[in-house]
């Protein structure tokens, strides 16, 4: 009987439903009528397409999820009901690569429900841009769905061709930290987002996601030659998420442009993030600091307690008057608390967060570098031990809210989390997550490295600075691969940083690595001040000693370059080739410019269109001087200043690895 009575409520169920099963098409239309999203059911399966200026983008693609214990939802599906809606408003970042972000989309939302005798729900939300497309799937509150888990996501982007990607491997024990790869769509690996793409017929792409709240990250893994899957980072178990209704996912997000560039300044990501609405801003700055930190990598200092000891109170003092000399704004000691001693990597369940060695003394030296209107920024390295850290983590952030440290940096080195996990995968996000609001209660800023990528959640939480995850200047100074080699900026600028801000700690002066011969940090000079407009973050090191800084007129360029921007231009370049940035001080009219290229020298006529066209400006250019070579010669450097108005052109001539830096200041 109740086989019976199954049978015929399904027959019920499809009798009513019926008219909706068909192909529908539902178009989608961007603000600038210039591009078109297209949502079906194909046999009760959901797909969209994407195209703008009548070239494809996203060919039919396939959606949905494979759920256990209830039937999957990515197939068997009628359309129940739609809806449109537009926005065009402006919103202000508290601090940014850009003051002021257009939020200019038209959205669809698709209401979808199954044909089984659950007749389970699932909604799917797009938002079309001018430049981007973001769509999210809902699971919206209902009888037969409290509790579920996702066992496999069936999202895909079926590209128009086989055309190349750039990109770093997934479930590797170096978690984003890898030179990235330059190949044909059909031959990556699995991949972590954002992943850059070149289409043949003219496309140049991001596929990346928004908004990772308690949810795992997604890869990407490529097959049939143009054919782009989504996995999600696992648990354990095996079991990719645990979802209870109502939630909803992150956005899986493309943004597309015909030149490169214009990926650099797309705010899409930015966009699809819920507004801040519980975090006083008043008290969050960004900021330059130094700190003991190069000196264990190059072998001067430990992180250990003994004779080599980095955090000492001497030691911290002198970084502090440092500081405190060229305005600096903070001061970073790593090796300070108990639990460095040994292999550290392997016994994170030692370390204490709030007892300092015997010869660091915390409430002294917080009170000394305020004295010289310095921050002490906080240490807290968790070797990926994250049960100790949570167990801790109240009483630590507590007790540097009280000593007045506002900024802290955070970090999980290990292959997996203590338990297994990975990094990336739901539990992480939850306890990145779990950090990130608590220490928002506590009014601490976050540098998070070894973290979970970048989603755009600093618009919600813009207490969450700044992170690594990729490889950065420490690269340089032990990697068995000799480092960063001279092409992996121009390309992180196209690839990892159109997630957000990085942490990369450049700075470096003494280009040199005695503790390894067959290193050294592979740019000139002059690429490394660059270094400081190219690559965006709002807190922003000079990672060398302050001894190699002494004496060097061109330190006054990172003394000057400031770390909170007004506007942002990308005034040229090509992926893995070379980049020139120009961004606007917020607190100032000052424009810097930055130009990086790979190994190979390079020309490169800039307009500075962009400069105020009733303004006279100073431009004070640090440029790599005669002969300069990142691998034979990479010290000559030359300072040159000049006038300019916006109707000039300048010529930015760029040594092999090398860069130039420039500092545009109005003349009253």
């Amino acid at each position: 009987m109740k086989s019976i009575s199954y049978f015929l409520a399904t027959i019920i169920i499809f009798t009513v439903f019926s008219c909706n099963r068909r192909s529908k098409d539902i178009s989608l239309t961007s603000p600038d009528l210039k591009s078109q999203l297209i949502f079906s059911l194909k046999d009760g399966k959901p797909v969209f397409s994407l195209m703008k200026n009548g070239k494809d983008i996203v060919l039919s693609s396939p959606m949905g999820f494979e759920i256990k214990d209830f039937p999957n939802l990515d197939a068997n599906f009628v359309i129940i009901g739609e809806d449109f809606s537009n926005s065009d408003h402006k919103w202000e970042q508290p601090w940014g690569e850009t003051k002021t972000i257009r939020n200019n989309y038209c959205e669809l939302k698709v209401f979808l429900q199954t044909l089984s005798l659950e007749r389970l729900k699932m909604n799917i939300i797009f938002r079309l841009y001018n430049d981007g497309l973001g769509f999210r799937y809902e699971f919206p509150e209902q009888e037969n769905l409290k509790e579920f888990k996702i066992a496999k996501e069936e999202t895909q982007f079926i590209l128009p061709d086989n055309g190349y990607a750039w990109w770093i491997p997934a479930y590797k024990p170096e978690r984003y930290e890898y030179l990235y790869k330059k190949s044909s769509i059909s031959e990556i690996d699995t991949v972590h987002t954002p992943l850059t793409i070149e289409t043949k017929n003219g496309w140049f792409l991001a596929i990346h996601e928004a908004s990772i709240i308690d949810f795992p990250s997604t890869t990407l893994f490529g097959f049939d030659t143009n054919k782009i899957g989504c996995d999600l980072v696992p648990w354990k178990n095996g079991i990719k998420a645990y979802v209870k209704t109502p939630s909803f996912t992150p956005w899986r997000t493309i943004q597309f442009a015909e030149k490169p560039t214009d990926l650099i300044t797309n705010y899409l990501i930015l966009n699809l993030n819920e507004p801040n609405t519980t975090v006083d801003t008043s008290w969050i700055k960004p900021g330059k600091y130094v700190g003991i930190w190069w000196g264990m990598h190059i072998g001067q200092y430990t992180w250990g307690s003994g004779a080599k000891h980095g955090a000492t109170n001497k030691n911290t003092m002198k970084y502090i008057d440092f500081a405190s000399k060229y305005g600096f704004d903070g001061v970073l000691v790593e090796g300070w608390n108990i639990g460095w001693d040994g292999d550290w990597i392997a016994n994170g369940s030692i370390f204490s967060f709030t007892e300092a060695y015997p010869d660091y003394d915390l409430k002294k030296l917080t009170e000394y570098a305020k004295s010289k209107n310095v921050q002490l920024i906080g240490h807290n390295e968790t070797s990926a031990h994250i049960d100790n850290y949570e167990a801790q983590i109240e009483d630590a952030y507590k007790l540097y809210e009280s000593l007045g440290i506002k900024y802290l940096k955070t970090g999980y080195v290990g292959q997996k989390l203590f338990n297994g996990e990975w990094h990336h995968g739901q539990y992480g996000v939850r306890h990145y997550q779990k950090t990130i609001e608590l220490a928002a209660k506590h009014h601490i800023m976050l540098d998070i490295h070894e973290p979970i990528k970048d989603s755009g959640i600093r618009r919600t939480w813009p207490n969450l600075m700044t992170r690594e995850g990729a490889r950065g200047m420490e690269w340089d100074a032990w990697g068995t691969d000799g480092g960063n080699p001279p092409n992996y900026v121009p390309t992180l600028v196209f690839t990892r940083l159109l997630s957000g801000p990085m942490d990369f700690t450049p700075g470096i002066f003494d280009l040199e690595i005695p503790l390894k011969p067959n290193n050294q940090v592979n740019t000139t000079l002059a690429k490394q001040l660059a270094y400081y407009v190219v690559i965006y973050s709002p807190l922003q090191m000079a990672a060398d000693l302050p001894e190699n800084y002494s004496n060097k007129p061109e330190f006054q360029f990172i003394v000057d370059v400031p770390c909170d921007w007004e506007d942002t231009k990308a005034i040229n370049g090509e992926i893995g080739e070379y980049v020139t940035i120009a961004r606007k001080d917020r607190n100032s009219s000052d424009w810097y410019l930055g130009s990086i290229t790979n190994e190979r020298p390079r020309d490169l006529t800039i307009s500075l269109d962009f400069l105020d066209d009733k303004q006279d400006y100073e431009a004070l250019i640090y440029a790599d001087g005669v002969d300069a070579n990142w691998k034979t010669n990479p010290y000559p450097l030359d300072i040159t200043n000049c006038t300019v108005t916006s109707k000039d052109s300048i010529i930015i001539k760029l040594a092999p690895g090398g860069g130039q830096a420039i500092r545009l200041t109005p003349i009253n």
